[in-house]
């Protein structure tokens, strides 16, 4: 049987590496593609420029390839757009610096006129990188911009911050407004995407102060009262069908499409994990923002690092959660110290972000009366996490002891445990872990009273409760 099992394994490892080597196939194929289509179109661009034979006599005459019909990072990413001809030319010129950059050497190529390169092909120069980088001045002239000054009149009136590469975040610019002398910049996520298929996720640093969290549990495993999952299944229908409401039903007019919410109560009440949860069931990645990152030290380096973050999450459709908000959101004080007001400055930027967010914005607090009231006015919901009655507490304690350990006693004591003792639920899972340690030393799934208690009475110290 040990045999049979161990073959068993073999085989998945086998079926799982030759679904990767496939999917990277496909990737590859995706790519040879698109780049033979670009090859081609540079050649003949080149040809119609300098007036040289060609039995074209417009690029558009080059059809981009068909979509290969398995899936590939890149043809999923021209699906979910629908790019036209000329998007998709520019996205192409945007990824061969990284994948085949001698795909673009021609571009290299020097007006024996001035001894010097074309003006016309565009290019940026980039530090340690000795390949052409394209700017939009290269894809104006493959358009035809390079000959034709009403084509190039077009181009350049309808670049800018709304075009689709750049108002989805396909194509990161330096410098706005945006002008042709702009190098094609692919973001990391997409980048990511296209080269390994995988969604590329933002790390965690000063310039993105931000976390991703999620929760292998499932909204069963949320102990609270009725009630208040009630209020939580209402933001998660918002987030479901906010755009049936908004603009099938026309009420874009009167609601606005951010959502914000206040989740209060003491540590250890479900705040983190009832936020993780609506991510999950709404398919929406959830970023945790650490405010200690937030206020830099710098002047004008916190509205960057904010401004960032929200201009991602609004084109990824992220959830933003801010843990212990009272730390910034907190009344703002009456100062003419410097440093105070550019506090209250940092502060009324970032909420002015938050009032503008589309999206859905979480501020999770211990202290309801921390947040200044003028602002507490505007969240569309605001939801207690009280601390878990007997109710919630004996339900914690049967699926989180009960369920796993063997109890000496027998699990009767849970009820009592549950009753008598006045425990958050992050509190319980410290005593979780606790006994697990115990268990595990002695090499078997038991526990003993002593050991719950021994637990229960290291929580109520961490907390100066009197136990008893």
């Amino acid at each position: 049987m040990e045999h049979k099992r161990v073959e068993v394994e073999l085989d998945e490892k086998i079926i799982g590496n030759s679904m990767e080597i496939k999917k990277k196939g496909i990737q590859v194929s995706a790519l040879q593609n698109e780049l033979t289509w670009l090859e081609n179109v540079i050649a003949i661009a080149m040809e119609l420029y300098f007036q040289n034979e060609s039995s074209y006599t417009s690029i558009s005459q080059i059809q981009p390839p068909p979509l290969i019909e398995e899936d590939s990072g890149y043809d999923r990413l021209l699906r979910s757009y629908d790019l036209n001809f000329e998007a998709r030319l520019i996205l192409i010129l945007a990824i061969t610096p990284y994948i085949k950059p001698q795909s673009l050497a021609i571009f290299l190529t020097k007006d024996k006129n001035f001894d010097a390169p074309y003006a016309e092909f565009g290019g940026a120069k980039v530090e340690g990188f000795h390949g052409f980088v394209p700017t939009l001045e290269t894809a104006c002239f493959l358009l035809g911009g390079g000959h034709d000054l009403g084509i190039r009149l077009q181009f350049m009136a309808k670049i800018n911050q709304n075009y689709l590469l750049y108002r989805e975040g396909i194509l990161k610019a330096d410098h706005y407004p945006i002008s042709l002398h702009e190098k094609l910049r692919l973001s990391q996520e997409y980048l990511s995407s296209i080269i390994s298929g995988k969604s590329y996720i933002p790390s965690y640093n000063s310039k993105f102060p931000a976390r991703l969290i999620d929760t292998k549990l499932k909204w069963e495993d949320l102990i609270l009262e009725q009630h208040i999952k009630e209020q939580l299944t209402e933001i998660g229908d918002w987030l479901t069908h906010s755009a049936l409401i908004l603009d099938d039903w026309g009420l874009h007019k009167t609601l606005k499409p951010g959502y914000k919410v206040l989740f209060y109560g003491a540590p250890g009440t479900g705040k983190t994990l009832a936020a993780t949860l609506l991510g999950k069931a709404t398919q929406k990645m959830v970023f945790r923002v650490d405010l200690s990152m937030v206020v830099s030290k710098y002047i004008g380096e916190t509205e960057k690092n904010l401004g960032r973050l929200f201009d991602e999450a609004e084109a990824k459709n992220w959830i933003l959660f801010f843990d212990e908000a009272d730390a910034l959101f907190s009344k703002r004080t009456q100062s003419n110290s410097s440093n105070d007001r550019h506090a209250n400055q940092e502060v009324a930027y970032l909420l002015q972000r938050i009032e503008e967010f589309d999206g859905l914005v979480i501020l999770a607090t211990n202290l309801q009366h921390n947040i200044d009231e003028a602002f507490l006015r505007r969240f569309q919901n605001t939801v207690h996490f009280p601390k878990p009655k007997y109710k919630e507490r004996k339900l914690l304690w049967e699926k989180l002891i009960g369920d796993i350990f063997t109890i000496i006693e027998g699990k009767e004591v849970l009820d009592k445990i549950a009753r008598d003792y006045e425990l958050s639920g992050g509190e319980i899972i410290n005593v979780v872990r606790y006994c697990a340690i115990k268990a595990a030393s002695k090499g078997e799934k038991k526990i003993s009273m002593a050991h719950l208690m021994t637990a229960i009475k290291r929580e109520y110290r961490k907390s100066n409760k009197t136990f008893n």
